[in-house]
């Protein structure tokens, strides 16, 4: 990790390379999203080499955006910052693992904890706040629907699935048929999860007894 910082460090000083000195958080983005989906095809692939390297590309992201963040003239942080919150974060977030006395019972227990003690240390009105609107639909839907489940609201009701592969089958016809009709089954299904979520958001607790819930508490 400190011979990588360094490689970063010499490659945006003055003398190395122009395109990286010329970078920013913004200019980044494009690449940071494709490592994570080149990184997701090595591990669907079974190709080990393939991810080592995925991931080496995946690490350069995080420190390269350390990087431009250190130069910040008025909100700087570097990589050792970004390590220790992530570290206190972790511990915050598994108190069965780091506080004497906590126990769960199981990994399902385990992330409904993770989803409390993060509303609670954000504030948040609701399970759904913090789900990035720019996910992929697919992505944002499993996610929305997975907040909606641990907090016991209504969800879908089930197709008839019998395993992964009927499940792709169904979603690969599923776009076909969007595609047939003239429709973008992205953006059918972006919409299907904004009408979903804002329902669900109105069934919560909060939100049906017409209080404002000020801790952010679950």
């Amino acid at each position: 990790m400190a011979d990588l910082v360094q490689v970063m460090d010499r490659l945006r000083s003055p003398g190395g390379c122009p395109w990286d000195a010329e970078q920013t958080h913004e200019s980044l983005v494009p690449y940071a999203i494709e490592e994570v989906f080149e990184v997701a095809e090595a591990i669907e692939t079974g190709d080990r080499v393939n991810l080592r390297e995925e991931l080496g590309d995946l690490l350069l992201q995080v420190v390269f955006h350390a990087r431009v963040a250190a130069e910040d003239p008025e909100d700087p942080f570097d990589l050792d910052e970004v390590a220790a919150g992530i570290s206190a974060k972790l511990r915050r977030r598994h108190p069965h693992v780091f506080v004497d006395g906590a126990q769960v019972d199981d990994a399902e227990e385990v992330h409904r904890r993770w989803e409390t003690i993060k509303q609670e240390e954000k504030a948040r009105d609701s399970v759904f706040d913090g789900i990035p609107l720019g996910m992929p639909a697919l992505s944002r839907a499993q996610k929305v629907l997975g907040r909606a489940r641990r907090a016991g609201l209504p969800l879908p009701a089930p197709a008839a699935i019998t395993d992964e592969d009927s499940l792709g089958d169904a979603l690969l016809a599923l776009v076909a048929a969007a595609q047939s009709s003239g429709w973008e089954a992205e953006g059918a299904l972006r919409s299907a999860v904004r009408r979903y979520e804002a329902s669900s958001r109105a069934a919560e607790p909060n939100r049906a007894e017409g209080t404002e819930r000020s801790d952010g508490g679950a």
